[in-house]
């Protein structure tokens, strides 16, 4: 009785998950100017996922990607994070028109092409996922480095909504 049971149960579990929605993989694209920059320009090991994302500027549920990256360097995090975000802008992207973001926690949004993304700088390993461990792990830390990580949301480029 107790095998059936267990089929049965797993036979749910997989149906199950199944049927959650998974966003499209065709949505990475817009991670693409993001990674590129992670991997190129700061030598980071970043880790691109589909992902449906909450927008809070646009107030919209909207299919995306994020990015999970991790690095080292050995100025120490917060002057890293000064120094990231002005490599951000020489590489050409630009501050999202209302961009709704969360600058004393250290979040910015750019805008590139066709995708809104916002990036977080921050120490320590905080996310505890998968994506988090499998960054940490392709990226060795050189001589004296602390290792950062920056986490990445994108989404189509679109106007704000309106403000309450």
């Amino acid at each position: 009785m107790l095998i059936p049971l267990l089929s049965l149960g797993l036979a749910l579990g997989a149906s199950l998950a199944l049927s959650v929605p998974q966003p499209p993989v065709s949505t990475q694209p817009l991670c693409t100017d993001a990674a590129t920059f992670l991997r190129g320009d700061r030598q980071m090991a970043a880790i691109v996922e589909a992902d449906t994302l909450d927008d809070w500027r646009t107030r919209q549920r909207l299919v995306g990607c994020r990015i999970t990256a991790a690095g080292g360097t050995v100025r120490g995090v917060q002057p890293e994070a000064v120094a990231f975000y002005e490599r951000v802008r020489a590489a050409g992207w630009v501050r999202t028109p209302e961009p709704y973001d969360a600058p004393n926690e250290g979040s910015l949004r750019f805008r590139m092409g066709k995708a809104d993304c916002l990036f977080n700088v921050y120490g320590d390993p905080m996310l505890m996922t998968e994506a988090e461990d499998r960054a940490d792990e392709a990226r060795a830390l050189g001589p004296g480095e602390k290792r950062y990580h920056v986490y990445v949301m994108c989404l189509p480029a679109m106007p704000a909504a309106p403000r309450l």
